[in-house]
């Protein structure tokens, strides 16, 4: 709904899908460590208007001294969503990278389609099914055990014909320095509506990263030359100067993380008025163009937002843990990775 439409009385069905269960008074479903588990399934036509979630593991548990207590697993436990009976995940992702920090830490901010509120992690893009969708999550910590409080406030109605599926696509691993870096790849009709940005360098006091523009190849490009290039990383995100003056939020653009020292950003940007269109394909990656002996390894993740007119999903399978765990650095963790 458009924010000049909020006055319209329309003729929808709000409905709200929770994983508190009446019968039992249990509020959470339990997530163990390996598992994948159904948060439950909806049947019908309309859209999902609101998605929150929270969850115990990242922080020390007040009620059960003993718990084990590790902010991994912001990024170990991953968020399935499936449409309308589809085999493949079109929402597949780690939490932390799906509401917009993927450095294993929390940082509370909201934007205009997600933010993390001060412990809890809520998303409004509007995303359409025409015959039900269906939540999963799977555990892929190898230390905690966590349950996940969920609520998803959805309308059912009958969709435009135009409607597109809701994509959340996500990349990640260790860069050399001048590899690309990337953010997007989907075949199909639709458009790009954003992303999330993790970073972090192997050599602390490293930002050299953001030097790098954006290339986006729609419907294939032209001879491998990009439709749009930008002038860099930062500048992508509507910042400057590496971010001279620091962490920011906005309703389509923020940093929620910068520590220069650690080399660590976490940043995003929502495309709304100037979402990017494309009919055939769409692809983005950040291409630093300094020379390779001037560059020094980093990792990344990220979460692009796209609308597509298929409901199976197309991005890469999550990959293994250690993969997965591509920080150098945890904050407030003993946890250090072999660079």
């Amino acid at each position: 709904m458009h924010k000049d439409e909020l006055y319209r009385i329309k003729d929808e069905q709000t409905r709200q899908l929770t994983t508190f269960n009446l019968s039992t008074r249990h509020k959470t479903i339990w997530v163990r460590r390996g598992e994948t588990v159904s948060a439950g399934e909806v049947m019908g036509e309309g859209y999902i208007a609101q998605i929150w979630i929270t969850f115990p593991g990242w922080f020390w548990a007040h009620w059960d001294k003993d718990k084990p207590v590790s902010q991994s697993i912001l990024k170990t436990l991953i968020m399935k969503i499936y449409w309308d009976g589809a085999k493949i995940p079109a929402v597949n992702a780690p939490v932390g990278d799906l509401f917009g920090n993927g450095l294993c830490q929390m940082a509370s901010f909201g934007s205009s389609r997600f933010g993390m509120s001060s412990g809890g992690f809520f998303m409004k893009f509007p995303m359409p099914f025409k015959k039900g969708f269906r939540i999963e999550f799977e555990n892929k910590d190898s230390i905690i055990d966590t349950d996940v409080f969920m609520n998803v406030l959805y309308q059912l109605d009958k969709l435009p014909e135009d409607s597109g599926y809701f994509h959340a696509q996500f990349h990640t691993g260790r860069n050399d320095g001048p590899s690309p870096v990337l953010i997007a790849d989907i075949q199909g009709k639709g458009h790009y509506a954003g992303c999330s940005l993790a970073m972090q360098g192997r050599d602390k006091n490293y930002l050299s990263f953001l030097e790098a523009p954006e290339y986006i190849y729609i419907d294939g490009g032209q001879s491998n030359e990009p439709t749009i290039v930008g002038t860099g990383l930062e500048d992508y995100f509507l910042g400057g100067w590496y971010f001279r003056e620091g962490v920011f939020t906005g309703q389509h653009h923020g940093v929620v993380v910068k520590d220069a020292l650690t080399s660590s950003v976490a940043m995003y940007r929502i495309h709304e008025t100037d979402a990017i269109r494309f009919r055939s394909s769409f692809r983005m990656e950040f291409i630093n163009p300094w020379k390779a002996e001037h560059l020094l390894p980093f990792s990344y993740s990220a979460v692009s937002y796209m609308y597509v007119n298929t409901p199976e999903g197309s991005g890469p399978p999550i990959p293994a843990l250690e993969e997965l765990m591509c920080w150098y650095r945890i904050k407030d963790t003993d946890h250090q990775s072999t660079p």
